[in-house]
């Protein structure tokens, strides 16, 4: 993962019956899919849901996760 900046937003959106990572920066963003971040992006274990490694990551730095 590269430097990534701290502050961004994440939310669980249900997509097809499973909960998948959004991201965003700051609030005058719209969502997008954690994979159109790759910088950030991080394989995540099986069976776990879309975006979990990455989603742990990310709160290390500051990230806030919003209730969806």
């Amino acid at each position: 993962m590269m430097e990534i900046p701290t502050g961004g937003q994440m939310l669980w959106k249900l997509e097809g019956g499973d909960r998948v990572l959004h991201l965003r920066h700051n609030d005058s963003e719209p969502w997008r899919y954690y994979e159109e971040f790759p910088e950030y992006a991080l394989p995540d274990p099986q069976g776990f849901s879309k975006g979990i490694a990455t989603f742990l990551a990310l709160l290390k730095k500051d990230w806030t996760a919003i209730k969806s």
